[in-house]
């Protein structure tokens, strides 16, 4: 699960210093209004995602002890994670030659459309959901037109994964189990793509050197 260490470790790059891509991404498109205005508005609805995954989680776990305020899942929390088959989120990483404009973009787009099916599964078990998978699927739209504005070829393939969440979903227990897990990645997924837009909507200045 990438929580805690995993997620300070991949931020670490994150300094000032940090702030400018590799000559291989400084491309016109990048740099153009349409860029940023879509990079920007994709950074205030990931925003109000990040704002709402409380009451979510509010409205669909009852388990007394499962909190998002927790810094640490428990090692039975962890097990459960991997038995009930919730798959980690995709890692963003710092813009280099070895981790592309192209390949941070195609993760993005699977994190989002994972999660926007993994809220899906649990809907067909709890209720208060819906509002979290719409601006999943507004935030899908809004990264799609970011590929489109920076010409981007990107593979979309791994999107599709297999979700096997339904056939581990055998109670009300598991169930907000699963919710817990999911949010509490969410959550996480949500802190990594804001850094990442800001980084996207900062290059406007750098662009215009």
């Amino acid at each position: 699960m990438n929580t805690g260490h995993e997620t300070g470790n991949i931020w670490n790059f994150f300094s000032d210093s940090c702030f400018l891509f590799t000559s291989s991404v400084q491309s016109a498109p990048v740099s153009s209004p349409a860029f940023q205005e879509t990079a920007t508005r994709a950074k205030t609805l990931v925003e109000k995602i990040l704002k709402n995954v409380p009451a979510a989680h509010s409205a669909t776990v009852s388990i007394q002890g499962l909190s998002l305020e927790s810094s640490t899942q428990s090692s039975n929390l962890q097990m459960m994670e991997v038995s009930l088959g919730i798959p980690a989120s995709p890692v963003l990483k710092k813009l280099s030659d070895h981790f592309t404009l192209e390949m941070c973009v195609s993760r993005m787009l699977a994190g989002v459309q994972m999660y926007q099916n993994l809220l899906g599964v649990l809907s067909t078990s709890l209720s208060g959901l819906e509002d979290l998978r719409a601006d999943l699927r507004d935030l899908l739209t809004h990264i799609n037109k970011l590929k489109e504005a920076a010409q981007l070829q990107v593979d979309g393939s791994d999107q599709n994964q297999d979700l096997d969440l339904a056939s581990h979903l055998q109670d009300s227990y598991s169930s907000q189990v699963a919710v817990h897990l999911t949010l509490t990645q969410l959550r996480s997924f949500c802190h990594d793509l804001i850094r990442t837009f800001r980084v996207l909507t900062s290059y406007r200045a750098a662009g215009t050197r």
